[in-house]
Parts: structure tokens; sequence; C-alpha cells
């Protein structure tokens, strides 16, 4: 594991693309009891499964690059597709006994649990964008949804490969809760998590789908909407339904599914203690 940052942005793309991704010890578990029923197992139980992992699922699609512009015209964009090109037993044959996340971050309890909870964050975020894709009738929701997954991959990866200096950024951040996480990862890291999540979907010959939807720059576009919500709404209900930055989070996901906030509340099960008042009735007249 990296104590001390490398010396640039192509360092850190030589490092990760030459190190093998940890999974979460769940994925490796399910993985292998599908493994087990394997006359039985098919590619969408499979995509299933990997879908709830951000680093299983990227290194999914780093593998299948390759072989698509070989056979395709098109980009495999997601991890259903990617399993079905491979096939189910070449699937398995080529991922089995992983690296897990636990065993690699034992030693480090907390660092581990930095790495989880930033896992779950991207989980519900996934959740979310599948959840309003589906309500908005995308033309392919498992896209959206692969892309709130690995919105925050670069973050993931350096959870579990530098967690001491992760660790530093958080460190900085609540000491400063005006600094921005961008100032903080060049700070500590001397770059941008963002800028290195690019390089590495390059290096990785990712999908150029999935690079615009998970690049918040182009928000004007109601899928990369759709995504950058769920990232925020993940991450800022990640302090409890009483963060002070949720109301514009609601506001923009009501603009976005034409909701109200009863709905979007009974839709996110939300517990309505934190619903604020409705606003008077411009009929009604004021109190005397």
């Amino acid at each position: 594991m990296l104590e001390h940052p490398l010396q640039d942005l192509e360092s850190w793309v030589l490092y990760f693309s030459g190190a093998e991704l940890p999974i979460l010890r769940q994925t490796a578990r399910r993985l292998e009891e599908a493994q087990r029923n394997i006359d039985e197992v098919s590619g969408r139980d499979i995509a299933h499964i990997v879908l709830q992992d951000p680093l299983m699922a990227v290194r999914v699609l780093a593998y299948i690059q390759p072989f698509v512009g070989k056979r395709l015209r098109s980009d495999i964009t997601t991890i259903g597709s990617a399993v079905m090109m491979l096939g189910v037993e070449p699937f398995f044959r080529k991922f089995e006994s992983p690296v897990t996340i636990e065993a690699m971050l034992g030693d480090e309890p907390q660092a581990l649990l930095g790495a989880l909870q930033v896992i779950r964050r991207a989980q519900r975020a996934s959740r979310y964008a599948h959840d309003w894709a589906f309500a908005r009738h995308d033309v392919n929701v498992e896209e959206v949804a692969l892309a709130a997954l690995l919105h925050d991959l670069a973050e993931t990866l350096l959870c579990c490969f530098a967690p001491k200096l992760t660790q530093r950024i958080r460190a900085m951040q609540q000491a400063d809760s005006t600094l921005r996480s961008a100032a903080a990862q060049e700070t500590v890291l001397g770059i941008q998590a963002f800028d290195l999540q690019l390089a590495l979907c390059r290096a990785w010959h990712l999908p150029e789908l999935l690079k615009t939807l998970m690049d918040d720059a182009h928000a004007d576009k109601p899928r990369v909407q759709n995504v950058t919500l769920a990232v925020n709404l993940a991450r800022h209900s990640a302090n409890g339904w009483d963060d002070a930055a949720l109301p514009d989070d609601y506001t923009a996901i009501e603009q976005l599914l034409h909701i109200n906030r009863e709905t979007l509340f009974a839709r996110l099960r939300i517990p309505p203690e934190f619903l604020p008042p409705s606003p008077p009735d411009e009929d009604e007249a004021p109190a005397q």
C-alpha cells in the first residue's frame, strides 16, 4: 500500500493499471456460490452480483474492452452485455480466487471502514440512479446505474491502496469545513481524484458513454443529471437526513422526475419527520 504520493498523474495510472483490484468479500462468496451452481446460473445472475461492487464491475469492463473492437462495432456499456460476450464459464475462469478488500485492509480497521463506507455510498447511488432512470423511461437503465456505481471509482481505489493518504484528506476537511475535496486531494496526493479517474478510464479503454455519464461537466444532459443527483444524494444523506445540502438535492430531483416533495420522500423512504412543512396556501387568509 502507498504511504507517500506518487510523482505525477502518469505514475498513479501505471500503479493502478499494474495492481490487482480487490473486490468485496461478499462478492467473492456470491460468485463462488454461483460457480458451484454453474448449470443453473445465467449471465443476468452474474451481472446482478457484479453490479453490487464497483471494483468488480470495473475489472469486468476493463477486461472485456480489448475484445470489443475485434468483434463489435459498438462499445459494451453494461455488465450484462460483457458477461454475455465472455460466456459464463470463461467468466468464472478469469475471475476466480480474487483478492478481497477485507483481506487487503485486514490490519487497517479504520482504512477498511473508510473503504466500505465509500462503496456503500456508491451502491446507494446506483440504486437511486436505477430507480430514477426507470421512472424516466431511460433507453438503458443499467448504463445509468453503472455510471453512478463507478462515479467515485478513483476515491474507492485510493481508499484501498492509499488509506493513510485518504485519511489525511478527510482530516483536513474535518478541520476546515470550507475546504473542497479537490483542493485537499491536490495538497495530499499532488493530483485530483477526478483527473485520476478520467486517466484510468482512458488507460482501461472504458466506454466513452460511461465516461460522459460519470462527468458532471455534462450536467445539461438529463441522463448525466440522473447520475450526478443520485451520487450527490447518496453522499449527503450519508451524513444523516438532516444534512444542510439535502434540500437543494431534493429540489433538483423533483425537477428531474417531475414529482412533488411528498412523492419524492415516499419514493426514497425518508422518515416523515424530515419533511419540511408545506408552504401556506396562497388563497388562505393570514392568521390575525
